[in-house]
């Protein structure tokens, strides 16, 4: 598993949302005080549902990154390797 975490660090993204959800949630357990009106849970809930497809984003954003940035590299390593061979297929 951490050799996946070292390949693709942007994957540690999809971690916010369950930290907002189960890893703060006795913390943030209150009724008081009021946000908006509202119980500071009920915020805090919300505050993590909109934050998710962020997350999620970022890390979608990240992997096309590195996608490229590996096809760039594999069409380098093609072109050096026809170059190599004299031209010649």
């Amino acid at each position: 598993m951490f050799g996946v975490i070292r390949r693709r660090p942007q994957l540690l993204w999809l971690l916010v949302p369950y930290v907002l959800y189960l890893g703060v949630l006795p913390f943030v357990n209150r009724v008081t005080p009021l946000v908006f009106g509202m119980p500071f849970l009920f915020v805090w809930l919300l505050g993590a549902t909109l934050l998710t497809p962020v997350a999620v984003w970022l890390t979608r954003r990240a992997d096309l990154q590195d996608q490229d940035r590996d096809q760039d590299r594999n069409r380098d390593r093609n072109r050096d390797r026809h170059r190599n061979r004299g031209g010649r297929a």
